[in-house]
This record gives C-alpha cells, sequence and structure tokens, in this order.
C-alpha cells in the first residue's frame, strides 16, 4: 500500500512538473519570417528593446530561408507547431492564409491605429472588411547615381523624361561610363523596377491601377503603352551585351564605378554601403513633363499576423502593439537600412541615401506594383509576362504597342472585367 502512495505522490508531483513546465513555456514568443538576414537584428536589438518594456516574455526568432518559406510555414500552420507570430508576405499568399482560417483578424488591435490605410492594401480581403496583418515596411523604387561622374561630367538629377534622355546621352557620348547599370537576364528588374516603377508616373499611380481592376482601362489605353514607350527608349542605353547580364552583374557594376546610374529597390542602398566606396545620390523616377504630379513605386513588403492557433495571444498581441509603436519604427527602419516604416510616425532617418528615398513622399503619390493585388490570380500568369515582355521591350524585341497588347490579351482571357 505505501508502495502504491509513493507511486501516487511521485505521479502526481510529475504532473504537477510538467504543467508548471508547460506554462513557463507559453511565455515564449515564436516569430517566423523569411529574412534571414535579419536574425542578429532581432535577437541583439529589436527583442531585447521589447522586453525592457516587457519583462518576462521570451521571444525568439526562427527564420526559414526565403525559397522555402512559403511551404514549410504553411506546413508548421497545418500540423499546428507554427509560431505565434508571422511574418507576412504582401497580398495573396497571406490573403490565402487568413482565408484558411491561419491569422487572426487585426482591427481595433493596439498599435493598428498608427497605420493608414493605404497601408493596410497588402494585409486586407479584397473588400478591405478585414485587416489579417500590421504593416512593417514598404521598399520604394528610383535611381541610385554615382555623385562622382555626375560630378565630373557637369550633370545634375532629372526631374522631367526630357532632361533624363539629356542626362543619358551626355554620359553615353562621353563614352568612359554605362549610362545604365541594368541587365535583361534575369527579367525580374525590367518589370518590378522599370515598368512598375516608372509606369506610375503615366498612368497616375492608385488612380490607373484600380482601373485595370475595376476594367475602366485596358493596358492598350495611352497611359500604359506610353509607359512601354518610356521604357523602350531606355534600352539604348543599357550596356552591350546586356540580355546576358545579371542582376548581380549590374550591382558589381554599378559598385565599381563603371556605371553611372542604377535603377533601384531600395533594398540595394544597403549593399552598396556594404560592398562599394562610391558615392551615392538618389532621384525619383523622372515625370512626363514638368509640373505633372509625381508617383513612385512604394510597394508594401513585409507585415506581421498572429497566428490563430497560438497557445499565447495575449503576449502576441503585446508584441504586435509594440511593433506599431515609434520605438519599432525608429529602430527598423534604420537598422534595416532601405526598408521604410509604413506607420504614420515621424521617423529621422540617419542614412542620406534612404532619407533621400523616404522624403519622396513628401512631394509624390504613393502607389504599390500595378499588378501586386488581385491582378496576379489567373492564368496566363500576369507577373511571368510582364518578366518576359519588358525584358523583349528593353531588348528592343518587342514594340510598345505589341507589348501592351500581350499584357491585355492575356488578362483578358481570365478576368472578367477586362472581357
Amino acid at each position: 500500500m505505501q508502495t502504491v502512495n509513493r507511486i501516487r505522490t511521485i505521479r502526481n508531483a510529475v504532473l504537477i512538473a510538467l504543467a508548471t513546465f508547460g506554462t513557463a513555456q507559453a511565455g515564449t514568443l515564436t516569430i517566423e519570417s523569411w529574412r534571414v538576414d535579419d536574425k542578429t537584428l532581432w535577437e541583439t536589438v529589436l527583442i531585447p528593446a521589447f522586453q525592457k518594456k516587457n519583462p518576462g516574455i521570451e521571444v525568439k526568432f526562427a527564420p526559414t530561408a526565403p525559397t522555402e518559406y512559403d511551404s514549410s510555414l504553411s506546413a508548421r500552420l497545418a500540423g499546428g507547431t507554427a509560431g505565434d507570430l508571422i511574418a507576412c508576405r504582401p497580398f495573396d499568399v497571406s490573403l490565402s492564409l487568413y482565408k484558411k482560417g491561419n491569422l487572426e483578424k487585426l482591427d481595433g488591435k493596439p498599435g493598428m491605429e498608427h497605420f493608414p490605410s493605404s497601408s493596410k492594401t497588402a494585409w486586407q480581403t479584397d473588400d478591405g472588411k478585414d485587416t489579417f496583418c500590421m504593416p512593417i515596411a514598404s521598399v520604394i523604387h528610383g535611381f541610385l547615381y554615382n555623385q562622382k561622374i555626375f560630378k565630373d561630367l557637369n550633370l545634375q538629377p532629372p526631374k522631367t523624361e526630357a532632361e533624363f534622355f539629356k542626362v543619358l546621352d551626355t554620359i553615353k557620348s562621353n563614352g568612359k561610363y554605362a549610362p545604365l547599370a541594368l541587365g535583361t537576364n534575369d527579367q525580374w528588374e525590367s518589370s518590378q523596377i522599370i515598368f512598375t516603377g516608372l509606369g506610375p508616373n503615366y498612368w497616375h499611380g492608385e488612380e490607373g491601377r484600380k482601373a485595370l481592376i475595376s476594367g475602366k482601362e485596358k493596358f492598350t489605353d495611352p497611359n500604359f503603352v506610353n509607359a512601354f514607350e518610356y521604357e523602350a527608349k531606355l534600352g539604348k542605353y543599357l550596356s552591350k551585351g546586356a540580355s546576358s547580364q545579371t542582376y548581380g552583374d549590374s550591382q558589381n557594376q554599378f559598385a565599381l564605378g563603371k556605371a553611372a546610374i542604377y535603377p533601384a529597390g531600395s533594398w540595394d542602398i544597403a549593399y552598396f554601403n556594404d560592398n562599394s566606396k562610391i558615392s551615392m545620390g538618389a532621384f525619383p523616377p523622372p515625370v512626363p513633363k514638368a509640373g505633372d504630379k509625381c508617383y513612385i513605386s512604394d510597394h508594401n513588403d513585409i507585415g506581421m499576423g498572429v497566428n490563430k492557433k497560438s497557445k499565447n495571444k495575449e503576449d502576441a498581441y503585446k508584441f504586435l502593439a509594440w511593433l506599431g509603436s515609434q520605438e519599432f519604427a525608429d529602430i527598423y527602419t534604420n537598422k534595416v537600412t532601405g526598408f521604410f516604416s509604413l506607420s504614420d510616425h515621424l521617423i529621422s532617418v540617419k542614412d542620406p541615401v534612404a532619407k533621400q528615398m523616404i522624403d519622396w513622399r513628401k512631394s509624390c503619390s504613393s502607389t504599390i506594383r500595378l499588378n501586386a493585388q488581385i491582378l496576379n490570380r489567373g492564368e496566363p500568369s500576369m507577373e511571368n509576362q510582364l518578366w518576359n515582355v519588358n525584358a523583349q521591350v528593353l531588348n528592343g524585341k518587342l514594340a510598345p504597342k505589341d507589348a501592351a497588347a500581350q499584357i491585355q490579351a492575356g488578362f483578358a482571357k481570365w478576368y472578367k472585367p477586362q472581357q
């Protein structure tokens, strides 16, 4: 009998210990992300800053390689082993997670009040009624330029299309430098940086993007054809062999001072800060003519959601509230150079080139990449078509009107408002 009682006592002690262990572990938040490069920043700066305000909450940053993130995250969510906080890609990937019941609705949660409606677009249902991820940061598209080359050739950053081509002609006639550090081998730069970076000045940003979604405008309308025509003219300023030049080749070309202008995403700033000694400046996509309103591709890139099956939602929401704070916006914008907070907090940006780019928001209207919302849901894939078509336009292999007709034909095959 004594042996039985002793066994019961030991068993109860073990159960109590296990229960206590489980409770302790519930205080650990795990963050899922594809931003492997940010691991040190989270562990040494961001998480300690949060814990200073929220002592006792353990946080673990557990990133997955970008190419594996979507599939492995889906598997962990399905198996109930995913983290408490989920880094959200923009638009359909995260929308799919929400529709499957993986993410909490965040409207009205603490911290969300600091984000204007435009910054939430990437993480809302199509009708805008449900927001399922807190916006964190965007990337901005424009041009970086070598300040020494511009000074040597007595050039100023161009503001209009005509000024831009004069600058490019001067650099080309000088013969010492490539006017544009740009290749078409990888194709994505042709579409995401050139076409959807320059194009908003022609289709008037959100106005044109929404007109495609509603069916009021087509790719064969002048606003869109004109953007392809502008792009075609730029093709004359690429290096010989541009069709086999990769993204990495273009980065090296500019970093080594062999090209004067680099069509950029703001994320490139950090690369050149780390891998080049050139002095850089930045200018926004030049407008068609003097006095025209300017638009920039200010593309929502990363957000954060709460796993609906998290066992520690109370702490997850505390963390989310901190992500919406001035403190986080300041740290993230200044430590992850070229990624800009989407909040309404006023931020003092320390990197001079990043500051130039974020300041464009003061004079230009922001829009997102043209086909990012809704327009990528059918076959043929508009994203794939845009990559291919824009590379051909830059290479001089496809006329602007034919490029527009090709995209429109593919679009109309599956999208009812365009039929």
